[in-house]
């Protein structure tokens, strides 16, 4: 269950008219969250980031599903579909709260999370990536765009 914070937080974004997946992104963060104050771990940042937008889709954002599916057969599907509905029963509850607290908690720190965005970044064309950026300094605000190009500076300056 989500916490009523991140859920008044979604729904606040959604009333300003902003993307499903930037409403999403507030239970993505609660996830990264719970794995770093340990209450569970993850086995990479790719499935906090899973479990994080599972908690979204479930608490009515609508969040576009994975564009590629790889082999999955249209009867599979709707026997999916139905077994969605189906609350899981308390055993399987269980079982994954038990396994998820097996797992690691480096899953959620800055290395991981920065290596799995970069990598999802690459997955996108030089033109979809641009188009974004364009679109975050279009609508970031003057105060938001300073201290943006405050924080380029400062990272050029690291890297000579």
């Amino acid at each position: 269950m989500p916490e009523r914070k991140t859920v008044a937080r979604a729904r606040k974004d959604a009333r300003e008219g902003k993307a499903p997946t930037t409403q999403a992104g507030e239970f993505v963060r609660e996830e990264i969250h719970h794995v770093r104050e340990g209450k569970h771990g993850a086995r990479s940042a790719r499935q906090a980031v899973a479990i994080g937008l599972s908690k979204a889709r479930r608490a009515g954002v609508k969040v576009p599903k994975p564009r590629k599916s790889a082999g999955k057969s249209k009867a599979g599907s709707s026997t999916r579909r139905t077994k969605a509905r189906a609350k899981p029963s308390a055993k399987r509850s269980r079982a994954v709260r038990g396994a998820l607290k097996r797992e690691g908690r480096s899953a959620a720190s800055r290395t991981a999370l920065s290596k799995q965005t970069r990598k999802s970044a690459r997955s996108r064309s030089a033109a979809s990536r641009s188009a974004a950026a364009k679109k975050a300094a279009r609508t970031k605000g003057p105060a938001r765009r300073s201290a943006a190009a405050r924080k380029a500076a400062r990272t050029r300056a690291k890297r000579r």
